[in-house]
Formats: structure tokens, C-alpha cells, sequence
């Protein structure tokens, strides 16, 4: 008795499940082929860290001798399983259940323009353990930056997915900036610009939204929000400039909230802990507490 109420039970989940696939298709992807593998994603990340910083993250498999063929075997490696994953996010945004022809070969090309830009990828990244190194009393070496501080992973996969963001590849960047920040509590999004030499101090609970743009040598420190005003017109305001500018030279202490897109912080400014900006303050600004619209 009790096994057939139990069976009973589970047929009418079952049938509920199945009523509700029915409700909502659009969270459905039975099927479908052209699924990204996420691990794939999050293990070629891994590989190109050991291309950027490497003796650090490779199990000392890269020595003087050997390391122009590990580079050159490892470039091919990623080249091979990222062209087929970027294949399938463009397959994915057109709907189509099988890549044709001119998809695989645009995601070819898009591959090799993104690993073109490693070089200047690893300069940035260079700058920015520099900046965290001159500007953290606490670090003892650049190593120890690079193997444990959080905000250089975070940055380290903004770094590259900002790239792939710039080549229109859909998905794969935002799995990987909520990649590092499920790893972290960093939260960039792929589309926001930042210079150089920059420094997220603690980093835990740092929001940096898509359109925010983040001149040279900005030091920020935990819990500082980039963002918007409101997202209440939901996709009404998708392509739309929503969230702060952040001028060279700019230092954001923990707690502050800097929002809207028509907000610019000035060059030179230091913004204080907790302090709730809605409106552009001017260059040099010392600012505590509030400004808002008006307010200067």
C-alpha cells in the first residue's frame, strides 16, 4: 500500500514536470546539440592563466627548454576546444540547431583574433599586479599576488572575456566573469572598459556593471557597487549607457555606491566609505556621505 501511494506520488511529479515543460518552452534546450560546455569553457580559462603566467599554474611542466612547445602546444589546445564552444554560442543565438559551414569558420577567425590579443592582454595584467603590489602594504611579492590575491583572478578573466565581449561572442564571456565571480564574489561585468594599473583591494562584494567605464589606476576596495540607477525598464534599457564613469587617478573606498549612467566621477577624486553618489562630481572631489542629483 504504502509503495503504490509512494508510486502515485512520483507519477503526478512526473506529470507536473511535464505540464510545466509544456508552460514554459522557453527554458528548454531538449534536443537542441549546440550546447556549451561549461567546463570546457572554465578549463581553457585555466589553460591560458598557465599562458600568462606561467611557471605559477602548470605543475612545472614549463621550463626554459620546453617552453616554446608548451606554449605552442597549449595555444593549440585552446584554440581547438574554444573555436568549438564560441561555434556553438553563435549557432545558439541564431536558433539554429546544427552550426553551418560560415558559423564554424567565423568562429575560427574570432579564436584567432582573440588569441591574437594575448600579448596585450598579459601587459594589462602585468600593470595590474604591479598596481596591487604598489598599492597593497600587506603583499609581500608579486607571486604571492598572482597565486592568491582574489582580485587578480577576477581581473584576470575580465581581462580576457572584455576581449570576447568586443568580438561579439554571445554567452561564453558572461559564463565567464559569473565563473569568477561564484570563484571570488567579484561581479565585472564583461562589457565594462577599464584601463590600466587597476587595483580591487579585498574585492569581496565589488559590482562592476556592463556599461561602466574605469580610466587608469583606480583603486577600489570591497563592496563598492558601479551600477544603475534603476533597472525597473528591464530590456527596455538594454543597449543604453546605465552606469558610472570613473576617471583616471581615482581611488573608491569599501561600501560606496556610484550609480547612472550619466554620473562621472572626476579625475583624482577619493570617494569615501558608504558615501551614495547619483551625480558627476568634479576632478580632485573628496567626498563623504551623499550627492545627488543637484549637488555638486
Amino acid at each position: 500500500m504504502i509503495y503504490e501511494e509512494r508510486e502515485k506520488e512520483i507519477q503526478e511529479l512526473v506529470a507536473g514536470m511535464l505540464s510545466s515543460y509544456d508552460e514554459f518552452p522557453e527554458i528548454i534546450r531538449i534536443g537542441k546539440r549546440n550546447q556549451i560546455d561549461t567546463e570546457v569553457v572554465i578549463s581553457m580559462i585555466g589553460r591560458l592563466r598557465e599562458l600568462i603566467f606561467p611557471g605559477f599554474f602548470d605543475n612545472g611542466n614549463m621550463c626554459e627548454y620546453t617552453k616554446e612547445f608548451y606554449v605552442r602546444d597549449t595555444l593549440s589546445e585552446v584554440r581547438h576546444h574554444l573555436t568549438i564552444q564560441i561555434e556553438r554560442a553563435f549557432a545558439l543565438r541564431q536558433g539554429d540547431d546544427d552550426a553551418d559551414e560560415n558559423t564554424h569558420i567565423k568562429a575560427a577567425q574570432v579564436t584567432d583574433e582573440f588569441l591574437g590579443r594575448l600579448v596585450a592582454i598579459r601587459k594589462l595584467l602585468a600593470y595590474d599586479v604591479e598596481a596591487s603590489f604598489d598599492g597593497d602594504p600587506a603583499s609581500t611579492s608579486m607571486g604571492e599576488i598572482v597565486l592568491s590575491y582574489p582580485g587578480i583572478y577576477a581581473i584576470t578573466i575580465y581581462r580576457m572575456a572584455h576581449e570576447l565581449y568586443l568580438l561579439n561572442v554571445p554567452l561564453i564571456p558572461r559564463l565567464m566573469s559569473e565563473h569568477a565571480h561564484s570563484k571570488t564574489g567579484i561581479d565585472i561585468h564583461p562589457g565594462a572598459a577599464i584601463g590600466k594599473y587597476f587595483f580591487l583591494d579585498h574585492g569581496t562584494g565589488i559590482v562592476v556593471g556592463e556599461t561602466t567605464c574605469i580610466g587608469d589606476n583606480v583603486k577600489i576596495y570591497q563592496g563598492v557597487t558601479l551600477g544603475a540607477h534603476s533597472t525597473r525598464g528591464g530590456r527596455k534599457l538594454s543597449g543604453n549607457k546605465r552606469h558610472p564613469d570613473i576617471e583616471d587617478n581615482v581611488t573608491i573606498y569599501s561600501g560606496a555606491s556610484i550609480l547612472g549612467g550619466d554620473t562621472v566621477i572626476g579625475e583624482g577624486s577619493v570617494i569615501g566609505s558608504n558615501a551614495f553618489i547619483t551625480a558627476s562630481v568634479p576632478k580632485g572631489s573628496r567626498i563623504t556621505g551623499e550627492v545627488t542629483k543637484g549637488e555638486r
